[in-house]
């Protein structure tokens, strides 16, 4: 079935009728434009494989030996961490629907609900996000080869002077790792699935080793799962599990925006949906228990808690097993770290300035942003990494979640016009390209969500007692808030003060 702009497949996929329709727009580049239909080939294998390659990551391991790390025992961590990725499976799947159906990518998606212009106001906030995080994985890879060096060239190396709190060759090796990354973002979309097919299964096997080789010095799992929690499970548990699954939680919120940067790809509904339900909560579920396992191995053998699993492994005094660890853990960041940090934001910077850079420039800023933000702060304490970091921006994103779940399932039913989504005057121009209901309701959400950040005494940049005391206790459930907020605001606002535009985009097409 088509209309004068769209034809609708019999599997509900929609593309232009007249792809040439964009070529004059000022909104559009062939990044942005709608994925065709012959593009359209990523299958249930594909999108599994790439969840296991951004899940099976050095990050992904610290969150779990994190919450060892505070003192959770392993049923704890591990229930924790399950749960808050079954909760964040949900946004995740509604807003990946869209991707599918009309082969856009996030920033475009985000247009309907906040006008041509204003999507560039939760594209960028998810991309300076994702240049923390590509920062904080360039870190930890560089950290990996600096220690594979040093195991070849021995204390010299790793010992050499020292330039703003670490050796000179960290931050060389710091260098070389971005440069790879680069590289490999130059190489486009495609490049990165097929690297992703073939890393993933190899960091699934390494982190195993990793696992088994620490059981075998520990003497079992019997002294592992016998480690009492230091927390029980009385008020000391639960006063940090609330914070605890947010921050789980919003360890995947980025991707709860930006998967339909990755689902435009899919050959179908199906493909995409089963692809990321096989992919994500196995995957996570499973490194959480392997690092789990390992980090109070740790414990058992070391007396505390190593949850750095680079600092593990150099623990190994033979050269030949760090070496092939370290080479994994390189290779599961980079299979994390260009998938889930450069992708959205290369778009989300192409969003802003389409006539001026394309996913492989915007995939530079991306990179340069990342070491400007000061990655190797972020990660320097599990308590700052999980409730500051993840909490604070798991709150703010959540309100755009919020924002386009209740726009195109609640109000917009799923129908979308795709070239108006591109063209100044249209239906999602409303104001000045501007849809002041969707900024409003991001920033009610997201100020309910994060206003009260507190951190303890010595434990984060946030005082003692909020930055607004009355909202402190709204933050140890800052995604939560910012997710129910942001949808009923904008539903609300919505309904009380329509515009022109949007009432028009509420009918379904006719065909």
């Amino acid at each position: 079935m088509a209309t004068t702009e769209q034809t609708v497949h019999s599997d509900g996929r929609v593309e232009l009728t007249d792809p040439d329709a964009l070529a004059n727009s000022p909104y559009a580049n062939a990044e942005l434009a709608p994925t065709r239909l012959p593009e359209r080939t990523w299958t249930t294998y594909n999108y599994a494989a790439l969840w296991m390659g951004m899940a099976h990551n050095i990050p992904s391991y610290l969150l779990a030996s994190g919450l060892v790390a505070i003192g959770m025992n392993w049923l704890q961590a591990f229930l924790t961490i399950t749960l808050g990725n079954l909760i964040v499976l949900v946004p995740l799947l509604l807003n990946s629907h869209a991707g599918t159906k009309y082969g856009i990518p996030f920033p475009v998606f985000a247009r309907a609900f906040y006008g041509v212009r204003g999507a560039n106001f939760p594209a960028l906030l998810r991309a300076f996000i994702a240049c923390g995080w590509f920062g904080i994985q360039t870190w930890i890879g560089g950290q990996a080869i600096y220690v594979i060096v040093g195991e070849l060239f021995g204390n010299g190396w790793l010992n050499a002077s020292a330039i703003g709190g670490h050796p000179w060759t960290m931050w060389l090796s710091f260098a070389f790792f971005w440069v790879l990354q680069m590289v490999l973002i130059f190489r486009g979309i495609e490049g990165l699935r097929r690297f992703e097919n073939w890393a993933a299964p190899l960091v699934t096997v390494a982190f195993v080793a990793l696992m088994v080789a620490i059981l075998v010095k520990a003497g079992g799992f019997g002294p592992i799962l016998s480690q009492p929690s230091k927390l029980g499970w009385d008020a000391d548990f639960w006063k940090i599990f609330a914070p605890s699954l947010m921050g789980m939680i919003a360890f995947w919120a980025t991707l709860s925006l930006n998967m339909p940067d990755f689902t435009r790809f899919g050959k179908g509904q199906r493909q995409q949906v089963w692809g990321q339900i096989i992919g994500l909560p196995t995957t996570m579920s499973f490194i959480a228990l392997v690092s789990i396992i390992t980090t109070s191995g740790t414990v058992v053998l070391y007396g505390s808690a190593i949850w750095d699993p680079v600092e593990l492994t150099r623990r190994f005094e033979n050269p030949v097993i760090v070496t092939i660890g370290l080479i994994m853990a390189i290779l599961a960041t980079m299979s994390c770290n260009v998938a889930a940090n450069v992708v959205s934001p290369s778009y989300d910077f192409a969003n802003a300035l389409p006539r001026w850079l394309n996913f492989k420039t915007a995939g530079l800023v991306t990179g340069v942003i990342g070491v400007v933000i000061q990655p190797w702060r972020l990660i320097s304490d599990p308590s700052i990494y999980i409730f500051v970091w993840l909490s604070f921006y798991g709150g703010l994103l959540a309100s755009v979640a919020g924002v386009l779940i209740a726009g195109y399932w609640l109000i917009d039913r799923t129908n979308l016009f795709l070239a108006d989504l591109y063209q100044p005057n249209g239906r999602y121009w409303y104001a000045a390209g501007w849809n002041w209901r969707g900024v409003v309701a991001t920033l009610l959400g997201s100020l309910l969500a994060v206003g009260g950040a507190y951190s303890n005494p010595g434990a984060g940049p946030f005082p003692q007692d909020g930055l607004i005391p009355f909202l402190k206790p709204l933050y140890d459930y800052s995604w939560a808030v910012g997710l129910v907020v942001g949808f009923l605001a904008y539903v609300a606002l919505t309904l009380t003060a329509p515009s022109r535009q949007s009432t028009a985009s509420h009918a379904a097409p006719s065909y």
